[in-house]
Protein backbone atom coordinates (compact mmCIF):
# COMPACT_ATOMS: atom_id res chain seq x y z
CA UNK A 1 0.00 0.00 0.00
CA UNK A 2 1.37 3.80 -1.11
CA UNK A 3 1.95 6.08 1.46
CA UNK A 4 -1.08 8.52 -0.06
CA UNK A 5 -3.88 5.58 0.87
CA UNK A 6 -1.79 4.85 4.21
CA UNK A 7 -2.41 8.18 4.72
CA UNK A 8 -6.14 8.36 3.65
CA UNK A 9 -7.06 5.47 6.16
CA UNK A 10 -5.35 7.10 8.70
CA UNK A 11 -8.22 10.23 8.08
CA UNK A 12 -11.22 7.81 7.62
CA UNK A 13 -12.37 7.38 10.98
CA UNK A 14 -11.83 11.22 11.65
CA UNK A 15 -13.81 11.61 8.13
CA UNK A 16 -16.62 9.47 9.51
CA UNK A 17 -17.28 11.09 13.02
CA UNK A 18 -17.54 14.35 11.32
CA UNK A 19 -20.16 13.00 8.80
CA UNK A 20 -21.79 10.74 12.02
CA UNK A 21 -21.49 13.73 14.79
CA UNK A 22 -21.17 17.25 12.77
CA UNK A 23 -22.98 16.61 8.34
CA UNK A 24 -25.63 14.28 9.59
CA UNK A 25 -27.34 16.25 12.25
CA UNK A 26 -26.94 19.50 10.33
CA UNK A 27 -28.34 18.00 7.28
CA UNK A 28 -31.07 16.35 9.28
CA UNK A 29 -32.73 19.59 10.91
CA UNK A 30 -32.26 21.94 7.41
CA UNK A 31 -34.13 18.68 6.09
CA UNK A 32 -36.89 19.54 8.34
CA UNK A 33 -37.17 22.84 6.78
CA UNK A 34 -39.18 20.83 3.45
CA UNK A 35 -40.57 18.14 5.62
CA UNK A 36 -43.93 17.97 5.04
CA UNK A 37 -45.58 14.48 6.58
CA UNK A 38 -48.66 15.67 8.40
CA UNK A 39 -51.13 15.72 5.99
CA UNK A 40 -49.42 12.90 3.50
CA UNK A 41 -49.15 10.47 6.32
CA UNK A 42 -52.93 10.59 8.75
CA UNK A 43 -54.99 11.90 5.96
CA UNK A 44 -53.92 9.43 3.32
CA UNK A 45 -57.48 8.68 1.18
CA UNK A 46 -58.18 12.56 1.32
CA UNK A 47 -54.55 12.84 -0.33
CA UNK A 48 -55.39 10.54 -3.35
CA UNK A 49 -58.72 12.79 -3.78
CA UNK A 50 -56.81 15.96 -3.76
CA UNK A 51 -54.50 15.14 -6.26
CA UNK A 52 -57.47 14.53 -8.63
CA UNK A 53 -59.36 18.24 -7.78
CA UNK A 54 -58.55 21.64 -9.16
CA UNK A 55 -58.95 25.02 -6.98
CA UNK A 56 -62.08 26.72 -8.35
CA UNK A 57 -63.84 23.60 -9.28
CA UNK A 58 -66.31 22.25 -6.99
CA UNK A 59 -65.40 19.98 -3.57
CA UNK A 60 -66.42 16.30 -4.87
CA UNK A 61 -68.53 13.89 -2.16
CA UNK A 62 -65.84 11.70 -2.58
CA UNK A 63 -63.23 14.32 -0.97
CA UNK A 64 -65.72 14.82 2.37
CA UNK A 65 -65.93 10.99 2.39
CA UNK A 66 -62.37 10.33 2.40
CA UNK A 67 -61.97 13.38 4.84
CA UNK A 68 -64.24 11.68 6.89
CA UNK A 69 -62.83 8.25 7.24
CA UNK A 70 -58.98 9.95 7.25
CA UNK A 71 -60.04 12.26 10.91
CA UNK A 72 -62.59 9.06 12.48
CA UNK A 73 -59.43 6.86 11.90
CA UNK A 74 -56.50 9.19 12.96
CA UNK A 75 -58.95 10.19 16.39
CA UNK A 76 -59.35 6.65 16.98
CA UNK A 77 -55.29 6.34 16.62
CA UNK A 78 -54.97 9.29 18.82
CA UNK A 79 -52.58 10.94 15.67
CA UNK A 80 -54.70 14.09 15.59
CA UNK A 81 -51.55 16.43 17.35
CA UNK A 82 -49.39 17.05 14.62
CA UNK A 83 -51.88 17.47 12.45
CA UNK A 84 -53.86 19.77 13.82
CA UNK A 85 -50.36 22.03 14.72
CA UNK A 86 -49.66 21.60 11.02
CA UNK A 87 -52.85 23.27 9.07
CA UNK A 88 -53.33 25.66 12.21
CA UNK A 89 -49.30 27.15 10.83
CA UNK A 90 -51.17 28.16 7.43
CA UNK A 91 -54.49 29.11 8.77
CA UNK A 92 -55.60 30.01 12.30
CA UNK A 93 -58.27 28.27 13.21
CA UNK A 94 -57.81 25.42 11.21
CA UNK A 95 -56.95 23.26 14.51
CA UNK A 96 -60.23 24.10 16.16
CA UNK A 97 -62.22 23.26 12.84
CA UNK A 98 -60.27 19.86 12.78
CA UNK A 99 -61.00 18.98 16.47
CA UNK A 100 -64.64 20.17 16.18
CA UNK A 101 -64.86 17.83 12.88
CA UNK A 102 -63.38 14.85 14.76
CA UNK A 103 -65.50 14.80 17.57
CA UNK A 104 -68.60 14.15 15.19
CA UNK A 105 -66.93 11.38 13.77
CA UNK A 106 -67.55 8.46 12.73
CA UNK A 107 -71.35 9.07 11.86
CA UNK A 108 -73.42 6.55 13.19
CA UNK A 109 -74.73 6.21 9.55
CA UNK A 110 -73.32 7.24 6.47
CA UNK A 111 -75.66 10.43 5.52
CA UNK A 112 -76.98 10.89 2.14
CA UNK A 113 -74.88 13.42 1.88
CA UNK A 114 -71.28 14.27 3.11
CA UNK A 115 -70.74 17.57 2.12
CA UNK A 116 -74.01 18.81 3.91
CA UNK A 117 -73.22 16.55 6.51
CA UNK A 118 -69.64 18.48 6.86
CA UNK A 119 -71.55 21.98 6.16
CA UNK A 120 -73.51 21.28 9.38
CA UNK A 121 -70.88 20.72 11.85
CA UNK A 122 -69.12 23.78 10.39
CA UNK A 123 -70.21 26.20 8.03
CA UNK A 124 -66.29 26.53 7.09
CA UNK A 125 -65.98 23.51 5.21
CA UNK A 126 -67.91 25.00 2.09
CA UNK A 127 -64.81 27.49 1.78
CA UNK A 128 -62.43 26.39 -0.42
CA UNK A 129 -59.75 28.06 0.98
CA UNK A 130 -59.08 25.49 3.72
CA UNK A 131 -59.66 22.50 1.10
CA UNK A 132 -57.00 24.58 -1.21
CA UNK A 133 -54.72 24.48 2.35
CA UNK A 134 -55.30 20.70 2.31
CA UNK A 135 -53.89 20.30 -1.49
CA UNK A 136 -50.99 22.67 -0.95
CA UNK A 137 -50.12 19.97 1.95
CA UNK A 138 -50.54 16.64 0.30
CA UNK A 139 -47.05 15.68 -0.60
CA UNK A 140 -44.11 15.10 1.65
CA UNK A 141 -41.96 18.16 0.64
CA UNK A 142 -43.44 21.51 0.99
CA UNK A 143 -42.20 25.32 0.53
CA UNK A 144 -43.85 26.61 3.23
CA UNK A 145 -41.22 26.94 6.09
CA UNK A 146 -38.68 28.20 3.25
CA UNK A 147 -41.36 30.87 2.15
CA UNK A 148 -42.18 32.16 5.75
CA UNK A 149 -38.57 32.69 6.54
CA UNK A 150 -38.50 34.84 3.71
CA UNK A 151 -42.07 36.54 4.73
CA UNK A 152 -43.83 34.83 1.82
CA UNK A 153 -46.46 32.66 1.99
CA UNK A 154 -48.28 30.07 -0.34
CA UNK A 155 -52.25 31.51 -1.38
CA UNK A 156 -54.68 28.13 -1.57
CA UNK A 157 -54.28 28.37 -5.29
CA UNK A 158 -50.46 27.91 -4.89
CA UNK A 159 -49.33 31.30 -6.01
CA UNK A 160 -47.10 33.19 -4.23
CA UNK A 161 -47.54 36.37 -2.46
CA UNK A 162 -45.85 38.65 0.16
CA UNK A 163 -47.27 38.09 4.05
CA UNK A 164 -49.32 40.44 5.82
CA UNK A 165 -47.40 43.10 7.53
CA UNK A 166 -48.20 41.71 11.17
CA UNK A 167 -46.78 38.26 9.98
CA UNK A 168 -43.76 39.40 7.67
CA UNK A 169 -41.15 39.48 10.66
CA UNK A 170 -38.30 37.81 9.23
CA UNK A 171 -36.53 40.15 7.07
CA UNK A 172 -36.19 42.60 9.42
CA UNK A 173 -34.87 40.03 12.10
CA UNK A 174 -32.02 39.41 9.34
CA UNK A 175 -31.67 43.10 8.64
CA UNK A 176 -30.90 43.83 12.08
CA UNK A 177 -28.50 40.65 12.56
CA UNK A 178 -26.34 41.74 9.90
CA UNK A 179 -26.35 45.17 10.81
CA UNK A 180 -25.17 44.34 14.46
CA UNK A 181 -22.54 42.18 12.98
CA UNK A 182 -21.36 44.33 10.84
CA UNK A 183 -20.89 46.75 13.45
CA UNK A 184 -19.11 44.95 16.12
CA UNK A 185 -16.80 43.64 12.64
CA UNK A 186 -16.00 47.30 12.01
CA UNK A 187 -15.53 48.44 15.36
CA UNK A 188 -13.23 45.18 16.49
CA UNK A 189 -11.64 45.87 13.33
CA UNK A 190 -10.57 49.55 14.67
CA UNK A 191 -9.56 48.08 17.95
CA UNK A 192 -7.60 45.51 16.50
CA UNK A 193 -5.83 47.13 13.96
CA UNK A 194 -2.93 48.57 16.33
CA UNK A 195 -2.87 46.27 18.84
CA UNK A 196 -1.78 43.41 16.21
CA UNK A 197 0.46 45.51 14.86
CA UNK A 198 1.77 46.46 17.93
CA UNK A 199 2.26 42.89 18.81
CA UNK A 200 4.25 42.40 15.23
CA UNK A 201 6.81 45.15 16.19
CA UNK A 202 7.77 44.18 19.78
CA UNK A 203 10.15 42.03 20.64
CA UNK A 204 9.30 38.46 20.78
CA UNK A 205 9.39 38.05 24.73
CA UNK A 206 7.05 41.36 24.83
CA UNK A 207 4.75 39.99 22.03
CA UNK A 208 4.14 36.62 23.48
CA UNK A 209 3.13 38.10 27.16
CA UNK A 210 0.59 40.62 25.62
CA UNK A 211 -0.45 37.44 23.23
CA UNK A 212 -0.83 35.74 26.35
CA UNK A 213 -3.62 38.62 27.51
CA UNK A 214 -5.39 38.29 24.30
CA UNK A 215 -5.58 34.82 24.37
CA UNK A 216 -6.77 34.39 28.10
CA UNK A 217 -10.43 35.29 27.15
CA UNK A 218 -10.24 31.37 25.10
CA UNK A 219 -9.99 30.01 28.49
CA UNK A 220 -12.95 31.38 30.31
CA UNK A 221 -16.55 30.32 29.47
CA UNK A 222 -18.44 32.57 27.04
CA UNK A 223 -21.49 32.73 30.06
CA UNK A 224 -18.89 34.01 32.21
CA UNK A 225 -17.53 36.39 30.19
CA UNK A 226 -21.31 37.54 29.14
CA UNK A 227 -22.65 37.60 32.90
CA UNK A 228 -19.26 39.39 34.32
CA UNK A 229 -20.10 42.23 31.38
CA UNK A 230 -24.06 42.45 33.39
CA UNK A 231 -22.65 42.91 36.23
CA UNK A 232 -20.01 45.87 34.94
CA UNK A 233 -22.33 47.43 32.80
CA UNK A 234 -25.79 47.27 35.28
CA UNK A 235 -26.87 50.55 37.28
CA UNK A 236 -24.95 50.12 40.06
CA UNK A 237 -22.35 48.11 38.28
CA UNK A 238 -18.53 48.96 38.64
CA UNK A 239 -18.45 51.23 35.32
CA UNK A 240 -21.70 53.50 36.15
CA UNK A 241 -20.30 53.49 39.90
CA UNK A 242 -16.86 55.14 38.96
CA UNK A 243 -18.64 57.63 35.91
CA UNK A 244 -20.38 58.83 39.04
CA UNK A 245 -17.48 58.90 41.43
CA UNK A 246 -15.32 61.10 38.90
CA UNK A 247 -18.41 63.22 38.17
CA UNK A 248 -18.49 62.65 34.32
CA UNK A 249 -22.98 61.80 34.72
CA UNK A 250 -24.83 62.45 37.43
CA UNK A 251 -27.25 59.39 37.10
CA UNK A 252 -26.74 55.76 36.38
CA UNK A 253 -26.66 55.14 32.02
CA UNK A 254 -28.66 52.58 30.53
CA UNK A 255 -25.84 50.26 29.21
CA UNK A 256 -27.12 47.01 29.84
CA UNK A 257 -30.38 45.14 28.57
CA UNK A 258 -29.78 47.43 25.33
CA UNK A 259 -28.14 47.39 21.59
CA UNK A 260 -25.09 49.41 23.50
CA UNK A 261 -24.47 46.33 25.79
CA UNK A 262 -24.63 43.80 23.54
CA UNK A 263 -22.09 45.84 21.13
CA UNK A 264 -19.93 46.22 24.29
CA UNK A 265 -19.75 42.25 24.95
CA UNK A 266 -19.98 41.17 21.58
CA UNK A 267 -16.90 43.32 20.66
CA UNK A 268 -14.92 42.50 23.75
CA UNK A 269 -15.52 38.68 22.97
CA UNK A 270 -14.77 38.80 18.85
CA UNK A 271 -11.47 40.68 19.26
CA UNK A 272 -8.93 37.63 19.66
CA UNK A 273 -10.48 36.65 16.44
CA UNK A 274 -9.99 39.71 14.67
CA UNK A 275 -6.23 39.83 16.43
CA UNK A 276 -5.04 36.70 15.04
CA UNK A 277 -5.30 36.86 12.13
CA UNK A 278 -3.95 40.84 11.35
CA UNK A 279 -1.02 39.71 13.65
CA UNK A 280 -0.35 36.42 11.84
CA UNK A 281 -0.10 38.46 8.16
CA UNK A 282 1.72 41.69 10.18
CA UNK A 283 4.46 38.96 11.42
CA UNK A 284 5.43 38.15 7.77
CA UNK A 285 5.39 41.64 6.70
CA UNK A 286 9.23 42.60 6.62
CA UNK A 287 9.95 46.52 8.40
CA UNK A 288 12.66 46.98 5.50
CA UNK A 289 9.88 47.80 3.07
CA UNK A 290 8.82 50.91 5.35
CA UNK A 291 12.53 51.62 6.21
CA UNK A 292 13.08 51.99 2.52
CA UNK A 293 10.15 54.20 1.79
CA UNK A 294 10.97 56.60 4.25
CA UNK A 295 14.46 56.76 3.38
CA UNK A 296 12.97 57.45 0.13
CA UNK A 297 11.58 60.79 1.19
CA UNK A 298 8.27 59.05 1.90
CA UNK A 299 6.48 60.44 5.11
CA UNK A 300 5.88 57.99 7.50
CA UNK A 301 2.36 57.63 7.26
CA UNK A 302 1.56 58.24 3.82
CA UNK A 303 4.53 54.80 3.75
CA UNK A 304 2.51 52.97 6.18
CA UNK A 305 -0.88 53.80 3.98
CA UNK A 306 0.69 53.10 0.33
CA UNK A 307 3.31 50.11 1.34
CA UNK A 308 2.23 48.60 5.10
CA UNK A 309 -1.22 48.44 4.98
CA UNK A 310 -2.26 47.11 1.69
CA UNK A 311 0.06 43.79 2.67
CA UNK A 312 -2.46 43.74 6.00
CA UNK A 313 -5.69 43.23 3.45
CA UNK A 314 -5.67 39.46 3.75
CA UNK A 315 -5.31 39.44 7.43
CA UNK A 316 -8.32 41.95 7.30
CA UNK A 317 -10.00 39.95 4.99
CA UNK A 318 -9.82 37.19 7.16
CA UNK A 319 -10.55 38.67 10.31
CA UNK A 320 -13.65 40.43 9.05
CA UNK A 321 -15.02 37.48 7.58
CA UNK A 322 -14.18 35.09 10.79
CA UNK A 323 -15.83 37.95 13.28
CA UNK A 324 -18.85 38.41 10.96
CA UNK A 325 -19.68 35.17 10.50
CA UNK A 326 -19.27 34.32 14.09
CA UNK A 327 -21.43 36.92 15.20
CA UNK A 328 -24.59 36.68 13.05
CA UNK A 329 -24.74 33.03 14.74
CA UNK A 330 -24.77 34.64 18.25
CA UNK A 331 -27.14 34.13 20.85
CA UNK A 332 -26.43 33.91 24.36
CA UNK A 333 -24.73 37.56 24.15
CA UNK A 334 -27.69 39.04 22.54
CA UNK A 335 -30.17 36.92 24.87
CA UNK A 336 -28.35 38.13 28.33
CA UNK A 337 -27.69 41.33 27.76
CA UNK A 338 -30.60 42.99 24.55
CA UNK A 339 -33.81 44.03 24.96
CA UNK A 340 -36.63 42.42 22.71
CA UNK A 341 -35.34 44.89 19.54
CA UNK A 342 -31.87 43.60 19.71
CA UNK A 343 -32.47 39.65 19.62
CA UNK A 344 -30.65 38.20 16.18
CA UNK A 345 -31.45 35.65 13.93
CA UNK A 346 -30.06 32.80 16.24
CA UNK A 347 -32.39 33.82 18.97
CA UNK A 348 -35.80 33.04 16.64
CA UNK A 349 -33.93 29.60 15.79
CA UNK A 350 -34.28 28.81 19.45
CA UNK A 351 -37.10 29.64 20.16
CA UNK A 352 -38.61 27.83 17.45
CA UNK A 353 -36.77 25.05 18.13
CA UNK A 354 -37.42 24.86 21.93
CA UNK A 355 -40.20 27.17 22.30
CA UNK A 356 -42.91 26.46 20.12
CA UNK A 357 -41.28 22.41 18.74
CA UNK A 358 -41.35 24.32 15.15
CA UNK A 359 -38.52 22.76 13.78
CA UNK A 360 -39.80 23.21 10.26
CA UNK A 361 -39.06 27.32 10.66
CA UNK A 362 -36.72 26.64 12.52
CA UNK A 363 -34.52 24.79 10.02
CA UNK A 364 -35.33 27.30 7.34
CA UNK A 365 -33.93 30.15 9.42
CA UNK A 366 -31.18 28.01 9.43
CA UNK A 367 -30.95 27.22 6.06
CA UNK A 368 -31.37 30.78 4.84
CA UNK A 369 -28.40 31.73 7.76
CA UNK A 370 -26.38 29.17 6.13
CA UNK A 371 -26.85 30.32 2.59
CA UNK A 372 -26.50 34.14 3.50
CA UNK A 373 -22.48 32.48 5.16
CA UNK A 374 -21.83 30.75 1.81
CA UNK A 375 -22.74 33.83 -0.27
CA UNK A 376 -20.55 36.07 1.80
CA UNK A 377 -17.94 33.53 1.70
CA UNK A 378 -18.02 33.23 -1.96
CA UNK A 379 -18.05 36.71 -2.57
CA UNK A 380 -15.18 37.42 -0.51
CA UNK A 381 -13.41 34.37 -2.28
CA UNK A 382 -14.30 35.79 -5.08
CA UNK A 383 -12.59 38.91 -4.56
CA UNK A 384 -9.44 38.12 -2.60
CA UNK A 385 -8.67 34.94 -3.67
CA UNK A 386 -8.77 32.05 -1.41
CA UNK A 387 -5.44 31.34 -1.21
CA UNK A 388 -4.91 34.73 1.10
CA UNK A 389 -6.98 32.60 3.29
CA UNK A 390 -5.09 30.10 3.48
CA UNK A 391 -7.43 27.28 2.30
CA UNK A 392 -6.42 26.56 -1.04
Amino acid sequence: MTGPRKALWLVVPLLLFLLLTFVAPIASFLGKSVANPEVVTILPATVKTLHKWEPGTPVSEAMYRALADDLARARAEQAMGPLMQRLNFEQAGFRTLIAKTARKLPFKIDPPSFQEAFDQIDPRWSDQTYWGILKNNARAQTPYYLLTALDLKQAPDGSIAAAPPNQGIFKAIYLRTFWMATVVTLVALVLAYPLAYLLARLPARSSNLLMILVLLPFWTSLLVRTAAWIVLLQNGGLINRLLLHIGLIDAPMQLVFNRLGVYIAMVHIMLPFMILPLYSVMKGISPTYMRAAVSLGCHPLRSFWAVYFPQTLPGIGAGCLLVFITAIGYYITPALLGGPKDQMISYFIAFYTNGTINWGLAGALAAMLLLATLILYAVYSRLSGSTRLGVA
